[in-house]
């Protein structure tokens, strides 16, 4: 058994009145404050509450040293041992095995004079959330009226909420750039689409317009497209028109772009430097390509490509829709001219070459 005793008597006792003493044995203490520290007038320990006894570790049992197991960190003019016991003092110590966790307590001395023991009720502070988790604590290990699982639960509760939202805010944006790149792309073939295009050429007529380099439209219109899709229906045409793409996908360089604009129509965005002959060589592959035979439903499909270039040169203002005519033009130029072949317009800004 203890005995705690008042560090004076109530303002208000007779001075003949017997002092009131308060007695209290270590299951009780437990109960009360599972983190408490009994220390003797040296130092030694002479119990602990069950949840600082888990967590300071074997070797602390009765007669243990306090500066064994204990480092005292700050306690407003303590030094270890005895001073811990100065009544009243706050203090703040760290675990000899743990020292990234602070302890915080109020030291209490059990009775008059400085050889009487001393009583530390500790707690983790702000740093409860983490002791939690480290030693694996649970609403038992606190004492009954101890409300720290309460704002531990309160703030592993905003936690979970600002996690969620945090979560939640980063699906959104997922979300929000898929439907941003499925907005600009083809679903059947996968291309760019006309929106995609738009933007892209844009682009490239500002970077020409300041000088950066040039660039050249390639218009494609697929031939004999219309037949297949009357003769083997529509599942068959979009097998044609995803066969082409393919095709135009595979030829282009790095970096070029190549999207569909509706229907049998492609363009082809080859971004610069480009020369005539390479636009040429490239149209002449593309056709090739696209007039191999395509085996579907047992028929060998035959379809071919009506091509039209135009070419824009940097230095020079160009308007997107010019160069867009121009290139239309230029392709139906080729479907005139007997289909399966590839027409360049004049050049807009230099000499006028030969289709």
């Amino acid at each position: 058994m203890t005995r705690i005793l008042p560090a004076a008597a109530p303002p208000l006792a007779s001075p003949l009145a017997p002092e009131p003493v308060l007695t209290l044995n270590t299951e009780m203490l437990a109960r009360l404050m599972p983190m408490f520290l009994w220390l003797d007038a040296r130092g030694r320990i002479r119990a602990m509450g069950p949840t600082l006894s888990r967590i300071v570790g074997p070797g602390a049992a009765e007669g243990g040293d306090f500066a064994r197991h204990f480092t005292l960190r700050r306690a407003r003019g303590a030094e270890q041992g005895r001073d811990v016991a100065l009544t009243g003092r706050r203090l703040v110590m760290t675990l000899v095995r743990y020292p990234m966790f602070n302890l915080r307590g109020l030291a209490v001395a059990l009775g008059p004079g400085e050889q009487a023991d001393v009583l530390v009720n500790l707690s983790f502070g702000i740093q409860l959330s983490e002791a939690v988790r480290y030693f694996g604590l649970t609403e038992a290990d606190f004492a009954a009226s101890d409300l720290a699982m309460e704002f531990l639960f309160l703030a592993e509760a905003k936690a979970a909420v600002l996690g969620e939202l945090t979560a939640l805010t980063g699906r959104l944006r997922l979300a929000k750039a898929e439907a941003e790149t499925e907005a600009q792309l083809d679903p059947l073939t996968g291309l760019a689409n006309r929106r995609a295009f738009d933007a892209a050429l844009t682009h490239a007529v500002k970077s020409a317009t300041r000088g950066r380099r040039n660039f050249a439209l390639l218009h494609l219109d697929l031939d004999f497209f219309k037949q297949v899709n009357d003769t083997l229906g529509h599942a068959a045409g979009d097998a044609v028109l995803v066969r082409a793409a393919h095709v135009l996908r595979d030829e282009v360089r790095r970096g070029d772009l190549v999207a569909r604009l509706g229907g049998d129509e492609f363009i082809i965005l080859l971004r610069g430097p480009v020369e005539r002959a390479m636009i040429e060589g490239m149209a002449e592959r593309l056709i090739g390509r696209i007039e191999e035979p395509i085996r579907l439903d047992g028929v060998d499909c035959r379809i071919s490509a009506s091509i039209g270039v135009a070419i824009a040169l940097e230095c020079r203002p160009a308007l997107a829709e010019e160069l867009m005519a121009e290139a239309d033009a230029a392709m139906y130029q080729s479907k005139r001219a007997g289909r399966g072949r590839w027409t360049i317009a004049p050049l807009r800004f230099g000499s006028r070459p030969q289709a």
